[in-house]
């Protein structure tokens, strides 16, 4: 920890060379993998948001700027850079901090989130009210692509397209929320990053031209030709809902997303930072199994040995899973629904032997609920299976479709958790 260990706030990075500002992300990878291999959190999101999180700090001001975390699982860097490198120790302890942003644990944290898709609309707010105060202040949105499938981010990119408000939306593009990502805008990123014909003359460059002036101009050229595939293959989005579009790039790179924040921070009006990154980055077992990693418990840092507290007990989720699964054999009408939770609340061993009966929709609790209800008016039995601490988004859509209508859904909440 040669530079961790003096850096107290976010104004200690800025004199940092990019060599520097590597070192600094490999110290807080470890920083973090030491600290929750005993004290468990959720690492993979962070380990993979770490380049974006020490850009975004190093280019911007907070907490003058505002930077606004969606979930804010992914935030553990923020919070050791934002001066609770010791307070982090005893992260999600009941007296230690939030595992999450949180206003009142320190003015670095703009807006408290536990759950997904809030970013954008609470960015635009903050932004807005930054417009009419003139105070200068930069607001930006950091938003996993998993987030995206939330209706409320789509609410808030409609807003915030139909003005001309100072907002960057930065796009954390990981192909992963807790288990792989799926739907239509998943597969619209997904079809930006892979297109054949970059990808094979990108390659080609990496592994054919060595260092050197020929190689950059080169590369330079191979990012022209990019942004044009990216934008006739679906890249303009974005820019239909009003955001001028800027990626992607590699989000692991911290040269280059500290030059492309540097280029695009004072452009003005909505726009869009397309970032792609490795959720686990930089911890072999974390990168081999992203699901798992999410969220792995206690582990022996040095191995990546997860370490078992269950004593033998079976998991609520795993029973709850192979019942269904029992239902599901007896009765042809009985599906499953989930809100990517298929893991978490085992619904993943409906989905491994009946694809065709098992339905995840994404992040989006209001939709399953709705959803379930039309399934269940078409003559299905669905199983809801939601989060309890997320059921509280659905709950006009639990009583109003579902209640009184009576209709037979059956909800089935699962864990309790506190996020906030």
């Amino acid at each position: 920890m040669d530079i961790l260990s003096s850096i107290n706030s976010p104004a200690d990075i800025k004199g940092l060379s990019i060599d520097q500002l590597r070192q600094l992300c490999q110290e807080i990878r470890d920083y973090m993998i030491l600290c929750c291999s005993a004290n468990p959190g959720h690492l993979g999101s962070s380990l993979g948001a770490v380049e974006l999180i020490v850009g975004l700090h190093y280019v911007f001001d907070a907490p003058n700027d505002k930077i606004i975390f969606d979930v804010s699982h992914q935030a553990y860097a923020h919070k050791i850079l934002t001066g609770r490198r010791e307070a982090f120790k005893k992260n999600r302890c009941e007296d230690g901090i939030s595992g999450f942003t949180r206003i009142e644990e320190s003015p670095y944290d703009a807006f408290g989130a536990g759950h997904s898709s809030t970013s954008i609309s609470a960015a635009l707010g903050l932004a807005k009210a930054a417009e009419y105060k003139d105070n200068g202040s930069k607001c930006v949105a950091l938003i996993g692509d998993g987030s995206l499938s939330g209706g409320l981010a789509f609410e808030g990119l409609n807003n915030a397209g139909d003005c001309s408000t100072d907002l960057l939306v930065v796009v954390n593009d990981n192909n992963m929320s807790i288990d792989h990502n799926i739907g239509a805008m998943h597969k619209h990123l997904l079809k930006l990053t892979t297109d054949p014909f970059y990808n094979r003359v990108k390659k080609k460059v990496s592994t054919q031209i060595g260092q050197g002036l020929i190689r950059e101009k080169l590369k330079c050229a191979i990012s022209s030709v990019k942004n044009h595939l990216v934008r006739s293959s679906g890249g303009d989005l974005f820019e239909a809902l009003g955001f001028r579009y800027f990626g992607p790039i590699d989000g692991n790179d911290i040269a280059e997303v500290v030059s492309t924040l540097q280029r695009i921070k004072n452009l003005g009006g909505p726009r869009v930072l397309h970032t792609i990154t490795k959720k686990g980055k930089g911890y072999e077992p974390a990168e081999a199994d992203a699901t798992t990693w999410h969220a792995p418990g206690m582990f022996d840092p040095s191995t990546g040995k997860r370490i078992s507290s269950a004593k033998g007990a079976a998991r609520y989720q795993d029973v709850f899973g192979e019942v269904l699964l029992e239902l599901a054999r007896r009765n042809s009408a009985v599906v499953g629904i989930t809100p990517a939770m298929a893991s978490g609340c085992g619904m993943n061993i409906l989905a491994k032997e009946m694809p065709e009966r098992f339905f995840d929709v994404g992040i989006a609790e209001e939709h399953a609920v709705t959803f379930s209800a039309g399934l269940a008016a078409g003559g299905m039995k669905p199983f809801c299976n939601i989060y309890s601490s997320f059921s509280q988004r659905a709950y006009d859509q639990i009583i109003h479709d579902v209640a009184l209508q009576k209709l037979p859904v059956v909800l089935c909440l699962d864990l309790s958790l506190i996020h906030i």
